[in-house]
């Protein structure tokens, strides 16, 4: 007779996924913005298109986090990487000059662990509450043979709206001599997390609860600090129409992110004398032996944002965000050129 063979003894348990949904439940009914129009448990979420702006546009984005999850897992902290997906989704709507509508997430694993996925899931219901969008549904899938023992994998799509005439960048409008404004990052954000573990935990040998070098915390802190969300602070500039483009410095630096939002006439042309990079790039550098170039095309060294501002509103575009207490600055300036970024 051939061996009988159940779900669970494949390597699917569905009471792990039912327990994980039980627990995530009233975290997502916490979210409910009043555009939702569905309970989670159905098929797809439902989203009331009547929208305030007069030429409502859509914008989407999908991200994750890639290996920062290893960091998490490490240190057994999984709330923030919930924010993390949540505002880097944000972020890269925003730059097109979107308000954030609804959010949908995708938790895969070798095996689900429902107190894991409550945490991750929390910190993406903190992230949709603190900008006023929901999250309306999402995936949870088990999958044994595809990850690896304790592997999480996380992933999400963000939809949000921007009224035709808020829409960025604005290409036209920007000539030389307009000004670049720097935001700061809160440490590597998403990006940059293999080039991490392998500083801090092969070469330097260091555990999750060592201090970093050159910094008062420790390497779960650095490592983990949740990916900035620039929402609050910039959107009252969008809708004042005080910017032309936005560049959110994720994955390849300045180097790539500005030319991304750049005409082919104009270089942006940073000065590296503007603002100092923080310890934690600093030792990643050094202890990884990163040159300069290639530090600047594969971290954002403490630059999470970047506006682009006509020169006669730049004093006013710094006045609000410092009244804000956001500590931005000039970072530099549009000149003639090809559309690509250079130091100075």
């Amino acid at each position: 007779m051939s061996e009988k063979v159940s779900y669970a003894s494949s390597g699917v348990d569905i009471n792990r996924q039912d327990e994980a949904l039980k627990r995530i439940k009233p975290l997502v009914k916490a979210t409910k913005t009043p555009g939702v129009r569905s309970d989670i448990g159905l098929f797809g979420g439902l989203f009331d298109a009547r929208f305030p702006e007069a030429k409502p546009i859509l914008v989407s984005s999908m991200d994750g986090v890639g290996t920062k999850m290893k960091v998490a897992r490490r240190a057994g902290i999984w709330d923030t990487v919930g924010q993390d997906l949540v505002n880097h989704c944000i972020n890269d709507i925003l730059v097109q000059g979107a308000r954030p509508l609804f959010f949908l997430d995708y938790i895969a694993a070798q095996q689900l662990e429902p107190e894991v996925i409550e945490q991750i899931v929390k910190g993406m219901a903190t992230a949709c509450k603190n900008s006023g969008s929901a999250l309306i549904g999402g995936e949870l899938a088990e999958m044994p043979g595809v990850y690896a023992e304790g592997e999480v994998d996380v992933a999400g799509t963000i939809v949000g709206v921007v009224d035709e005439a808020d829409l960025l960048p604005r290409l036209d409008a920007m000539a030389e001599g307009d000004v670049l404004i720097g935001l700061p990052s809160s440490g590597l954000h998403t990006n940059g997390y293999s080039l991490a573990r392998k500083v801090c935990f092969e070469l330097e040998k260091l555990d999750v609860q060592d201090t970093l070098p050159g910094t008062d915390r420790t390497v779960a802190d650095a490592l983990l600090a949740i990916h900035r969300s620039y929402l609050a602070p910039v959107m009252p500039l969008v809708k004042a129409h005080q910017l032309v483009a936005m560049a959110h410095i994720t994955g390849g630096g300045l180097t790539d992110n500005i030319p991304r939002v750049l005409p082919k006439t104009l270089d942006a042309e940073i000065d590296t004398a503007s603002w100092q990079i923080p310890a934690l790039f600093k030792f990643l550098m050094a202890k990884g032996g990163l040159g300069i170039d290639d530090a600047r095309q594969a971290l954002n060294l403490g630059v999470g944002m970047v506006l682009v501002v006509k020169p006669e509103l730049a004093g006013d575009v710094l006045a609000h965000l410092h009244a804000d207490e956001e500590p931005a600055w000039v970072l530099g300036r549009l000149v003639k050129g090809a559309g690509i970024v250079r130091y100075r």
